[in-house]
């Protein structure tokens, strides 16, 4: 995940704006349940505060959080968590198009 909010933050300043996440929802072929979300839906999970900035600790744990959260909605919340975790960085590497490592 770390690797996806890098290829984001084009600018290398430390935090991604909306501009900038909405721009690569667009253009990397986010997983399914996020397209069904949208884009600002998904900013607004990332981003609760309406700072208009997420850094690459919020972006990492915001998007950790929004698959699980995705994921369970989507089986009507009986989710195995080893299931849940192997879902979310299958899609999550999906997104960003690289394999993701997940740290417990």
């Amino acid at each position: 995940m770390t690797n996806l909010y890098n290829q984001i933050d084009t600018s290398g300043g430390g935090s991604i704006s909306q501009a900038q996440f909405t721009q690569a929802f667009q253009t990397m072929n986010p997983p399914s349940a996020f397209q069904r979300a949208g884009a600002d839906a998904v900013w607004s999970q990332l981003d609760p505060s309406g700072s208009g900035q997420v850094s690459q600790q919020g972006f990492v744990s915001g998007m950790k959080s929004l698959m699980v959260q995705l994921r369970r909605g989507g089986s009507g919340g009986s989710t195995d968590p080893s299931q849940t975790a192997a879902s979310a960085t299958q899609a999550l590497a999906a997104l960003g198009n690289q394999s993701v490592n997940v740290v417990a």
